[in-house]
């Protein structure tokens, strides 16, 4: 008998390398600013999904979530933040239409040592509302990052 294969109504997805899982962050600039120069998280929620982020900040249009950071954390370091206080949320499209699964919002602190590089991903956040709101959709999508599901423990 033919079965379908679906998605799992929670998965923790993120753009990952062997050693490294990246979050993001949305917030204002001037805690963008700093946040790149002295290479640090900051404070406020971050989630692995860059879907999620885009909805969160209203693709940077948002007041006080202009910016869009993207946090590499190692990968111990992104596994004890998961012990942490989360937020199960419904993931979201690129026009921010509801999924039909969840991912995840992490709400601690990030300590330092687990960061292992703080980058702006706010043109690229523009650059894919830009395509959208000329149904250019297409380009939009090859734009996102990768997010395989990330093996949880």
């Amino acid at each position: 008998m033919f079965e379908e294969k679906r998605v799992p109504d929670r998965q923790v997805r993120a753009a990952q390398t062997d050693t490294t899982v990246r979050v993001y962050r949305s917030c204002p600039p001037a805690v963008a600013d700093a946040a790149l120069e002295e290479q640090r998280g900051g404070a406020g929620p971050v989630t692995p999904s860059f879907r999620l982020a885009a909805y969160d900040s209203e693709n940077g249009r948002k007041p006080g979530h202009e910016r869009i950071l993207a946090i590499d954390l190692t990968r111990e370091g992104f596994e004890q933040a998961l012990q942490g206080h989360v937020e199960w949320v419904p993931e979201r499209d690129l026009d921010h239409t509801p999924l039909n699964f969840q991912a995840i919002r992490l709400h601690d602190e990030l300590a330092d040592e687990w960061i292992t590089a703080v980058t702006d991903v706010t043109p690229v956040m523009r650059d894919i509302a830009g395509l959208l709101a000329t149904d250019q959709l297409h380009l939009a999508v090859k734009l996102v990052p990768h997010e395989p599901p990330y093996p949880t423990p």
